[in-house]
């Protein structure tokens, strides 16, 4: 069903940047949007996940630089049945991560250093095995279609503003100016009801890969708790990425509507309750910070203080 409603999302996001299209040229303006939406697209395919780790300042790691987070990654991207994804590191207070690439063949995790000095290694777990779900459910590719579409509407809505419109079009200007303002709404609307779908199939795959819903759960009430309270300079740059991470980076009130891109943290947080109790495993939060509990399936959890190693 998510899968459905997904595609038509983008769907309806296709045909408004066609209809403003439209709107500017007709038929042929329809056709040529069409065309241009394909060929951003085409370049986001190739292009997008290189962008956004760079918007980001993430630093590749490996085996040898970060060997705990990369033994950690591997080990799941093992149970979840997909390829080794490229391992980043952002230089950010902030806790926060996201999946990207075209692929799973090629893809990459990046988490920051305040997700790996803040959460103990079960959360961390639970917020990478939540990255290759996204991955596992190929999002990362919807949703950079879905942010090209949506800038580019909101690029063609600014265009048709100046240039009057396809007069016959029988909207007028009056018409024009309220298909300016209203598609973009739109489509901002759009690409935030597909990225809320797929956070809760991702969340619910997540738990499945780490075998640990409750660690997830008590993850995303801390990075929600600390998201607001750390500023991330860069995603705060770069809004239209925000969709990417696992809990809204910018500032703001959290709310479960339709202007959140991401759902409500407590409605995640009881959905993961609920698939543990269906488990019949009890509820426990997951106390401490860094460091956590050790000698897990993840490898050693020799974290370092201070901010070094190979926990940032």
């Amino acid at each position: 069903m998510n899968y459905f409603r997904t595609a038509i999302l983008l769907a309806g996001l296709t045909a408004l940047f066609m209809g403003i299209g439209f709107m500017i040229g007709g038929g042929s303006g329809a056709l040529i949007a069409l065309v241009v939406a394909g060929g951003m697209n085409l370049f986001a395919y190739w292009n997008s996940d290189r962008m956004v780790l760079s918007m980001h300042g993430a630093q590749e790691v490996d085996a040898r630089s970060a060997p705990d987070l990369y033994a950690m990654v591997a080990a799941l991207a093992q149970r979840a049945n997909l390829p080794m994804p490229k391992v980043y590191i952002m230089d950010n207070p902030q806790p926060n991560a996201f999946a990207t690439g075209r692929n799973p063949e090629n893809s990459a995790v990046a988490v920051t250093t305040g997700l790996l000095q803040r959460l103990n290694e079960d959360e961390v777990a639970g917020v990478v095995a939540h990255e290759l779900a996204h991955i596992a459910n190929r999002d990362t590719l919807i949703m950079t279609i879905t942010a090209t579409i949506a800038g580019a509407i909101s690029m063609l809505g600014n265009f048709a503003l100046f240039s009057g419109g396809n007069r016959n079009n029988g909207m007028g200007m009056i018409g024009t100016l309220a298909m300016v303002i209203l598609a973009p709404l739109a489509a901002m609307l759009v690409q935030m009801a597909i990225s809320r779908t797929r956070e809760y199939a991702a969340d619910r795959l997540g738990a499945q890969i780490s075998g640990q819903p409750l660690a997830l759960a008590s993850a995303l009430a801390k990075i929600s708790s600390l998201a607001h309270a750390i500023p991330n300079d860069t995603a705060e740059q770069s809004p239209a990425t925000a969709h990417m991470f696992i809990i809204n980076p910018l500032s703001g009130e959290r709310m479960d509507n339709l202007f959140s891109t991401h759902p409500a943290a407590e409605n995640r947080i009881a959905a993961l309750q609920q698939m543990a109790g269906a488990s019949g495993r009890p509820f426990l939060p997951q106390q401490g910070g860094r460091g956590g509990p050790s000698g897990g399936p993840w490898g050693s959890a020799s974290r370092r203080s201070g901010g070094s190693g190979p926990w940032g």
